[in-house]
């Protein structure tokens, strides 16, 4: 067996399972629901949050097959098993078992951190991993989750004490629920753009509420918090709110000063829902992978890095075929 790196995703050679795939696929597995990572499938595997949005952002899924973490079920001569990525919400990784026993697990995107808002993740243990590399440059160390929490809190009240409106821009989903389940679980009385506050009113239908808070309606009433995605907040629709100061949430806030300015923002804040470098490499310990796969983001660096811990660990670049054990 071998994976296969076409132009529409991974492939499990010799099967019709596609991994993550960016384009329409017979059968495809969907690691969660960030729009990088969607497509109208034929068939869909996901947990059944990620499915609740996926048909929020494209509509009715056309063969949704819900999975729930920790279950193996039967993929012709394969045994898939879908367990907890600590992502965003419903995220998964999917461990593959081969009819000989050799297990392959694929990751997608990681978070490692304790999460309010994200089932933790689970080590999944393994012969070969695939695993997702978008901040595996060593330069990337997130501070603890809780500690920039802190800090955005901090900016948050300084602004509204001197009568400003604090607008933090934040992807619809993940990121933006996650901040915005803190916050009002210190007091903040919240205002969400309309695409994040449907995502959040979703997390509470899948059992993770989030209190003290409305739908932005073109106003913001004093006290409050906007949340507004970040593509959104360049086109003008901020103006009418003076005084305001405006932050992003993002990992790539480790990149420097930079980085607020090409969001629009007056300050960034590494609010990341991904792994960093150092996690990933002790994740990819933790596996037992004799194998290991990097893509997407830095995976050359990763790659590099894990070699350098006694690791058999190689880049997928461009398209080719990868023997699986």
């Amino acid at each position: 067996m071998s994976v296969e790196l076409r132009r529409n995703g991974l492939q499990l050679a010799g099967t019709p399972l596609f991994l993550d795939a960016t384009r329409k696929t017979p059968l495809s597995f969907v690691s969660h629901a960030h729009a990088d990572h969607i497509a109208r499938h034929e068939r869909t595997i996901a947990t059944a949050a990620t499915l609740r949005f996926m048909a929020h952002r494209l509509g009715k899924v056309a063969a949704p097959l819900p999975a729930p973490y920790g279950r193996p079920f039967e993929l012709g001569p394969l045994s898939l098993e879908l367990l907890p990525a600590g992502h965003v919400l419903g995220s998964a990784q999917l461990r593959i078992i081969r009819e000989d026993g050799k297990r392959i697990v694929f990751t997608g995107d990681l978070n490692l951190e304790p999460s309010l808002t994200a089932e933790p993740a689970q080590v999944a243990e393994c012969d070969m991993l695939i695993i997702e590399s978008t901040f595996g440059h060593p330069r990337y160390t997130f501070p603890p989750r809780e500690e920039v929490l802190g800090q955005v809190e901090s900016w948050v009240r300084r602004h509204l004490e001197r009568g400003a409106v604090p607008v933090l821009l934040g992807y619809s989903l993940g990121k933006s629920q996650e901040a915005m389940k803190y916050l009002s679980g210190r007091g903040f009385s919240l205002v969400a753009h309309e695409s994040i506050h449907e995502v959040a009113v979703l997390y509470g239908e899948l059992g993770v509420p989030i209190e003290r808070m409305r739908r932005f309606d073109g106003r913001v009433e004093p006290g409050e918090v906007l949340f507004f995605p970040p593509h959104l907040a360049r086109n003008g629709a901020l103006a009418p709110f003076w005084p305001r100061a405006t932050a992003v949430l993002t990992g790539w806030a480790l990149d420097g000063p930079g980085t607020a300015r090409r969001y629009g923002a007056d300050v960034a804040f590494p609010v990341s829902d991904h792994a960093d470098c150092a996690a990933l490499v002790r994740y990819a310990k933790a596996t037992g992978a004799r194998d290991i796969i990097t893509h997407h983001g830095f995976a050359e660096e990763l790659a590099e890095v894990l070699r350098g811990e006694g690791l058999d660990a190689r880049a997928l670049g461009k398209p080719r075929q990868l023997a699986l054990l």
